[in-house]
């Protein structure tokens, strides 16, 4: 029996404004036992997802009487360091909303903006490019901290987290956001979790998709199909001792991770 009704893979970008329509911006759903198709934005004269567009057809699905579980490619959390050094508590609602303040990256402006000073106060909440989460350290993944480089995941999930305290406050206890709200999802509950397609990518053709596309096609059907054969359960429940679950409990966990 599976756990999910729908899947669906996001491959964010942390590009432009929460407004921009961006070319990187993809979204692939499965449904049931059915492939992964790209779904397209409403009509506009937008040709491809905005931010915050993508953050409304996200309300919108997790409200349904649907499980579904979502996988989005940006960092969810910061490392330690980050909370020791700006003197936070290590609890995951207060690091939304303390990091929401000081960047507002869910309010029509781009990360280069704050990170130059323009807006906001992104120089009271800056990291460092050698702190890196538990997480990625097993996967070898960049650091949340690492701007400027190719294959950077700074950008996306610094113009990400803020949405994702915008779905929290939307959807309350619809959907439980993994592994904060616990490493056990509730049995018909929706859910959102922290995916690295570059673990998964390789094991599908990519066809005539895009990268970009690829690897939102690769987040829907890894996850409806490891939910049908038993990986997905095993990936919510790493191998952890009791001290690093208390660390990813606050910086979070990439599924897949062992």
């Amino acid at each position: 029996m599976t756990a999910f009704d729908r899947y669906v893979g996001i491959d964010y970008s942390g590009a432009e404004t929460p407004k921009a329509s961006l070319k990187g911006l993809r979204v692939y759903l499965a449904d049931g036992a059915a492939p992964a198709s790209e779904v397209l934005p409403p009509p506009s004269p937008r040709k491809y997802w905005t931010r915050r567009g993508i953050a409304e057809w996200l309300v919108e699905r997790l409200a349904e009487n649907l499980s579904t579980v979502v996988g989005i490619d940006h960092g969810f959390s910061f490392p330690l360091r980050y909370f020791e050094a700006h003197h936070l508590p290590l609890d995951w609602p207060v690091f939304l909303d303390d990091f929401q303040r000081h960047w507002p990256t869910d309010d029509n402006v781009y990360v280069d903006f704050i990170r130059d000073g323009v807006c906001g106060n992104g120089a009271a909440r800056m990291g460092n490019s050698r702190w890196r989460r538990l997480t990625e350290e097993r996967c070898r993944a960049k650091s949340v901290f690492h701007f400027d480089v190719q294959g950077s995941v700074a950008k996306s999930s610094h113009a990400g987290i803020p949405w994702l305290r915008y779905l929290r406050r939307q959807l309350g206890e619809h959907v439980h956001f993994w592994p904060f709200d616990g490493w056990t999802i509730p049995a018909g509950r929706s859910a959102l979790v922290e995916v690295y397609p570059a673990l998964w990518k390789h094991a599908y053709a990519p066809e005539n998709r895009t990268p970009d596309q690829h690897d939102a096609y690769t987040i829907a059907t890894w996850l409806q199909q490891a939910d049908r054969d038993g990986r997905l359960r095993a990936a919510l429940s790493p191998s952890l001792s009791c001290a690093q679950r208390a660390e990813a409990d606050v910086e979070g966990w990439i599924l897949g991770v062992g």
